[in-house]
């Protein structure tokens, strides 16, 4: 959890810092679109992740589905970054 919350707020940092670079917009505007999908990527991980961490310690009824959804996440999330 911590890991995926961690990157999900650098990528996040990231994008904030290129949007105060207006003099260097044309050079970044390539990347807009990876990094716009890296973010959605990694917070929806780190989400599952935080919701599958809290149904296990609190010990309740959907934890199971949360692991599940946290493993689903983190399969796909391999799976986009996957060198081809």
């Amino acid at each position: 959890m911590g890991s995926t919350v961690s990157l999900a707020i650098g990528l996040l940092g990231t994008w904030i810092v290129i949007l105060f670079l207006p003099r260097d917009a044309e050079r970044f505007a390539p990347e807009h679109a990876a990094l716009l999908q890296s973010i959605a990527i990694f917070t929806a991980l780190a989400a599952a992740s935080a919701f599958s961490f809290y149904g296990d310690l609190r010990s309740r009824t959907w934890r199971l589905g949360a692991h599940a959804l946290s493993l689903a996440l983190l399969a796909i999330t391999i799976w986009v970054y996957w060198p081809t």
